[in-house]
């Protein structure tokens, strides 16, 4: 990395990370490394990816919530837990504490998807619904805790939390001894703070890399700071790393540990996402993606050595899976959109999906538009929705609709 936090030794040690894996043991799942031939031959070296998105609730929260809840005192756990989230910390809240058996209470706001807010509530939590954003959500569930003497759970920014996600850096030695080179995604950054501490302490050879989304991240500028700075609006797809504020304890273990930092656009964590999907079978959210989208982005990079992307989570609102299907799809050049302007009249609709026939272009939705003040008296505008098989085939849809004489007008 090109920044160095001056910081004291990391609060986190490894003894803290092998003592939450005994924990642990029965718990959560030693979730699966599968092996990518594509990402592998697009680096030049054996990708591999650490399955969290197959852990028990979807992702990897329930490993540091459940840390952190069991190691309450009796009279902390008599007077519960409350935490807040939009999904991921809120069922590894749930889970931890029914596991435990501790009343929990989870504030989630007004907008989180159905899915979400059931899960968490089959897996013990009384849900609350508060607020339009997770700030809103947060305050909520700190009143309650100030007010009920409940132990307010923070998802990143704790010890035991961190400890308990850095049992996923265990279990990648363990899994992939050669590593090389562990990808991570970055929210507040307890996940990849508990990784650093666990790989750098018995592999400090391994480079850890954090990924955040470009549009939400904190870090780097923080990391120039040297100090935790905020950043406003924080706007990305990957709900679950958008975080506008690092956390106390993650910072100082990150800037003292982690080798670098990478951002990486909406455009690579839908294509990743896809790649998942299409490649590798994986219902992976966008967060999760992340690592997948910094390789994609910057392949050349990663060609040291055999390289682990982390898979943190697979917990995505069927809705928001399409959306961001379609838009990987446009991403990857597989979904071109398309408004061009015929002739009205009877067969001018034929003749231009004929066309689309000779090039084996697949029509997806066709709508038409007549009334735009534009158009002259014998025009009518065609949208039109195709799928291709890649930017060279939307190159040549549009060049063979050139020549039979149309207009693309957009």
């Amino acid at each position: 990395m090109n920044y160095r936090v001056p910081q004291p030794v990391p609060q986190v040690i490894l003894d803290d990370v092998r003592g939450a894996q005994k924990m642990l043991s029965g718990v959560s799942r030693v979730t699966a490394m599968e092996g990518s031939r594509h990402l592998s031959a697009l680096t030049g070296s054996p990708v591999h990816l650490k399955c969290e998105n197959l852990q028990r609730t979807g992702s990897f929260k329930l490993r540091g919530a459940y840390v952190r809840i069991a190691g309450l005192r009796p009279e902390q756990r008599a007077a519960g837990v409350v935490a807040a989230s939009a999904g991921n910390h809120a069922q590894g809240v749930a889970l931890a504490s029914s596991l435990l058996g501790v009343r929990s209470t989870v504030f989630m706001p007004v907008g989180a998807p159905l899915p979400k807010v059931a899960a968490t509530e089959e897996y013990g939590a009384e849900v609350r619904l508060y607020g339009q954003v997770v700030d809103e959500t947060l305050a909520a569930a700190q009143e309650y805790a100030d007010r009920t003497g409940a132990v307010f759970i923070h998802p990143f920014d704790h010890h035991d939390i961190i400890a308990g996600q850095g049992t996923v850096g265990l279990e990648i030695l363990e899994q992939c001894p050669e590593v090389r080179t562990i990808l991570v995604g970055i929210g507040g950054g307890g996940l990849a703070a508990g990784v650093a501490v666990a790989v750098k302490a018995l592999r400090p050879d391994v480079k850890v890399i954090g990924v955040q989304a470009a549009g939400a991240a904190a870090y780097p500028p923080s990391l120039r700071a040297g100090h935790p700075v905020s950043i406003d609006n924080p706007t990305t797809m990957a709900d679950g790393i958008k975080v506008g504020r690092p956390g106390d304890v993650p910072f100082a273990i990150i800037g003292e540990l982690l080798d670098d930092v990478r951002t990486v656009s909406e455009d690579a964590l839908s294509s990743a996402l896809l790649l998942c999907l299409e490649r590798a079978k994986l219902v992976v959210e966008p967060a999760g993606c992340s690592p997948v989208a910094a390789l994609l982005s910057e392949p050349e990079r990663y060609g040291g050595g055999p390289v682990v992307a982390v898979l943190s989570g697979g917990n995505i609102d069927p809705l928001l899976l399409q959306r961001i299907l379609q838009f990987g799809m446009a991403a990857a050049g597989r979904y071109l959109s398309l408004r061009l302007r015929v002739s009205d009249r009877p067969g001018a609709l034929a003749g231009l999906l004929g066309v689309l026939t000779t090039v084996d272009a697949n029509v997806l939705d066709v709508s038409h538009v007549r009334t735009d003040p534009r158009l002259g008296l014998t025009e009518v505008e065609v949208e039109l929705h195709l799928e291709t098989k890649g930017p060279e085939h939307c190159t040549q849809v549009a060049r063979t609709l050139h020549g039979a004489g149309y207009t693309v007008v957009g």
